[in-house]
């Protein structure tokens, strides 16, 4: 009896279902794990190897330079401060005394520009051990980027942006974009995949708290205080607060892990630099606000599905079976993703996307990148209000009738005759 306690107490009897459901799984061992353990693992994991690694690299950061060509010394040297590096100019005739100095450790590496430094971009490095690939490769790029600033001074080219990548600008003549740029395809795609992993994992959720209060038989106490449809619309809403709370958290440490674990990480490791560039890859807001509302509605979707099925069902064996027509709903818009995203304005893409079941992943996907107008984003949030109201009476219906059956599984046969007599 003490599963029961707090039923009575709460001044609505959905409020009673809703509390209890939030607070039995956010006190869960696993629930504070998943929530707070793992993305701390995860930052610490990343930051503290840094961080322990970098008390005894004052020496390790700084370079010494010998510039052999003559030209690219000044510019090397900077990049290379910039990066946060110690460079320590010499003269060739100082080779032997810096290789020396290397091998006792009291500077990091040595750094030999070579005669065809200009015009091959060749340099050697020297180290007593070897540096790690990424040290390598910003050394590497201080001296290629230094070289074509040289070759380059009597024009108008800008090297910083010509080694970023350029920009191609794309015109089309019918008026329709094609595929998304890299930021927001990248944006699109990963934010889309860990929105149906997340809207999968909550709406199995609330089919197994269905389908364990009904083997357990603690339904029909429950049941005797509420309606059924106030039992299912609480455990909904019960288990999408306990999915918006975990979504929450990890927005802010990974917020607190920008802000600051970034930021020490690059003062402690130089060679780390590019990953600042990172910071322009982000999404915007927005992509925040669309997570939220294309989360909710497809959240609300499947989990009535999934109350629905786990109210048919007597085992996890029989959920298992059941819950396949459902699963063809939530995979056919993964498969359908990245053709969607290549080509979002495709008269494919905008109906794939208008499918009030396939919205939440589909339609994102197309407002994120940027790609789908905002009557096409507003129409679908419409379409998916209005299946949530007609997927609700649906498993209602049937969460009304299944939740006290036991023995076999109903045929659809027995679903109709079910709908059609409510």
């Amino acid at each position: 009896m003490s599963r029961l306690a707090g039923w009575g107490h709460a001044p609505s009897p959905v409020w009673a279902v809703i509390r209890r459901e939030f607070i039995q799984r956010v006190r869960s061992r696993w629930f504070l794990f998943a929530t707070l353990g793992v993305p701390l693992l995860i930052v610490g994991g990343a930051v503290v190897p840094i961080w322990l690694t970098s008390r005894s690299e004052a020496a390790a950061r700084t370079v010494v330079l010998i510039d052999r060509s003559g030209e690219l010394g000044d510019a090397v040297a900077a990049t290379l401060g910039a990066a946060g590096y110690t460079v320590e100019r010499a003269a060739e005739v100082e080779e032997a005394e810096a290789r020396a100095r290397v091998a006792e450790g009291r500077v990091g590496s040595l750094l030999v520009l070579d005669s065809t430094a200009l015009t091959e971009a060749r340099a050697r490095l020297v180290s007593a051990e070897s540096p790690s690939a990424l040290r390598q490769l910003g050394i590497r790029q201080a001296v290629i980027q230094a070289a074509l600033e040289r070759q380059l001074a009597n024009t108008s080219t800008s090297v910083e942006r010509v080694m970023g990548g350029g920009t191609l600008e794309v015109e089309t003549l019918r008026g329709a974009s094609g595929g998304m740029a890299d930021p927001a395809f990248a944006a699109a795609y990963a934010g889309s995949f860990v929105l149906y992993m997340i809207v999968l994992i909550y709406a199995v959720a609330v089919m197994r708290s269905v389908l364990e209060e009904k083997t357990n038989r603690i339904v029909e106490v429950i049941l005797s205080s509420m309606r059924p449809w106030q039992l299912m619309l609480g455990k909904i809403v019960g288990v999408g607060a306990v999915g918006l709370t975990q979504l929450a958290v990890w927005a802010g440490v990974a917020a607190l892990a920008l802000a600051t674990a970034l930021p020490a990480a690059l003062r402690a490791r130089p060679e780390l630099g590019q990953i600042a560039q990172l910071r322009s890859l982000l999404p915007d807001p927005s992509f925040f606000l669309y997570f939220v509302v294309f989360f909710l509605g497809g959240y609300f979707i499947y989990s009535a599905l999934y109350a629905a099925v786990g109210a048919m069902c007597n085992s996890d064996e029989e959920a298992q079976q059941a819950q396949f027509p459902v699963m063809v709903l939530i995979i056919v818009p993964v498969f359908a993703l990245v053709g969607v995203i290549e080509h979002p304005a495709a008269p494919a893409s905008v109906v794939l996307s208008l499918v009030p079941f396939f919205s939440p992943f589909l339609m994102f996907a197309r407002a994120v990148g940027g790609a789908a107008p905002p009557w096409q984003i507003a129409l679908s949030i419409v379409l998916m209000a209005l299946t949530v109201l007609g997927v609700a009476w649906v498993a209602g219906r049937i969460y009304r009738v299944g939740i006290l059956m036991t023995g076999k599984r109903p045929t659809v046969r027995e679903l109709w005759r079910w709908l059609r007599e409510a």
